[in-house]
């Protein structure tokens, strides 16, 4: 099975999974469980994303997460790319006041911890009755809107407060020298075609880092860039194969 295939087989899967899923990425459960000192399903999976990211970064971004399959559902209807720059720290704010507010929440709370997984869900299940649907929808709309004006997967530079866990994980797995996902460039076999721009769901110009590559009289440098998702579409277009994924500590 083609990259591609199969990771666009995995994205359509989880979004459609998200009825089911959607309290474990919620950031609102996470405040209610931490004042009553619970480590709830969503506290779990944002731990897990940060020592993922510590190895693969945001490669849940473009194989796993449901909002992102929505988004990707939805570049046709929006196939520019978003305007980036500061907005790109937007999501930063977010997540440190969120963040933030959530830590206090523990502060505040009273009691001793307990681990419920399935806080606030039946038996495992975000939606579980039409009133939940509530919440799903306009969680939905939420990141549909930024994508749908602003351009493809907008919401994953502006508002995601689930990407910065991934991205300083992945800078805090640098520094401890741990083996990384990631993907390397030949510089000298570009011809500068740009069709990894244009493959890119996340707007990177990839075609200029590729360009910026390498280091003195080195042509193999790598892709850095917060905003890659490590999906391999730039690889996957490539005709002269300049990228390719490496797992390694350089």
């Amino acid at each position: 099975m083609k990259l591609q295939t199969f990771r666009r087989f995995l994205i359509t899967f989880s979004m459609l999974l998200f009825p089911i899923t959607i309290y474990y990425f919620s950031p609102y459960l996470i405040i209610m469980a931490a004042l009553q000192h619970v480590i709830n399903g969503s506290f779990i999976v944002f731990t897990l994303m940060f020592v993922f990211g510590m190895f693969f970064g945001r490669l849940w971004c473009g194989f796993l997460c449901p909002t992102g399959g929505m988004s990707e559902c939805f570049e046709r209807f929006s196939p520019k790319n978003p305007k980036q720059g500061w907005r790109n720290y937007l999501k930063y704010g977010i997540w440190v006041v969120w963040l933030s507010g959530v830590i206090v929440c523990h502060l505040l709370g009273k009691g001793g911890y307990t681990i419920q997984p399935f806080f606030m869900t039946e038996h495992g299940i975000s939606i579980a009755n039409i009133y939940s649907y509530v919440i799903y929808y306009g969680i939905v709309l939420l990141f549909l809107i930024p994508a749908v004006v602003h351009g493809k997967r907008a919401n994953c530079h502006y508002i995601c407060w689930m990407a910065p866990f991934m991205i300083m994980g992945y800078k805090f797995g640098r520094l401890l020298h741990l083996p990384q996902l990631k993907i390397k460039t030949q510089r000298e076999s570009c011809i500068g075609c740009g069709v990894c721009n244009k493959a890119c769901p996340m707007s990177v110009d990839v075609k200029k880092l590729v360009a910026d590559g390498g280091s003195g009289n080195s042509q193999i440098g790598e892709l850095r860039t917060a905003e890659c998702i490590l999906c391999g579409e730039c690889i996957s277009a490539c005709p002269k194969k300049v990228l390719n994924y490496k797992l390694g500590i350089k």
